[in-house]
């Protein structure tokens, strides 16, 4: 029950029954293909995705485990871990950071033959809040390693990408891109009472039959 009486007809994506139910799930994997595909340039679109295990342990038994919001590896064996994140938090960057780690040291090899060569990793955090030194307008943050000389990428198969959701203000008529589409959807489904216009895909048909 919203504030005033309001019924969401919707489930909230930003919480966590709502996120998992929406993108989590192998039901209704084609949503977190097309989110995905929405983000990546054209060049590395995705066909297939498969759900991995969430729940990391570190290697010593004093640390921290690691829980994802959702983990999977696409059909080149490139990993995605997707964070919903609704509360603000401090050391957001440190703890993505901190992630990544998973995804890059469980693909080592045992045995002497393993060269190094490591399959991209993607973390993505969805945020509801804004980062305290981003105080411009832009709402999608990528970052990569570069070299601080040339300002060239220095390696390109570590990926972060943050969006910062308060900054994404477009209303509907102002759509154009599927990436503009998933944030209005990421931002406005549990506050919608019907499918906007806008939104005609296929794939949204599915999202909207998925969230009620």
């Amino acid at each position: 029950m919203g504030s005033e009486g309001f019924q969401e007809r919707f489930v909230n994506p930003y919480t966590d029954f709502g996120f998992k139910k929406l993108f989590g799930t192998e039901l209704n994997k084609e949503l977190l293909i097309s989110f995905l595909n929405a983000l990546l340039p054209e060049r590395e679109q995705i066909m297939d995705v498969t759900y991995l295990n969430t729940e990391h342990l570190s290697d010593q038994p004093v640390e921290r485990r690691a829980v994802f919001d959702v983990y999977c590896t696409n059909e080149k064996g490139e990993r995605f871990l997707v964070e919903m994140q609704r509360g603000e938090q401090q050391f957001f960057k440190d703890r993505s950071l901190y992630y990544a780690t998973f995804p890059i040291r469980e693909q080592a090899s045992r045995g002497n033959d393993w060269d190094y060569r490591l399959k991209a990793v993607y973390v993505i955090g969805i945020l509801n809040f804004t980062m305290d030194d981003c105080a411009d307008s832009y709402y999608r943050r990528e970052v990569k390693l570069m070299d601080t000389r040339t300002k060239d990428v220095f390696f390109d198969k570590l990926t972060f990408v943050y969006l910062e959701m308060p900054k994404f203000n477009k209303t509907e008529s102002e759509l154009e891109t599927m990436f503009d589409k998933w944030l209005f959807v990421l931002r406005n489904l549990s506050r919608l009472m019907e499918r906007p216009v806008a939104l005609q895909e296929r794939v949204f048909t599915r999202l909207f039959e998925a969230a009620e």
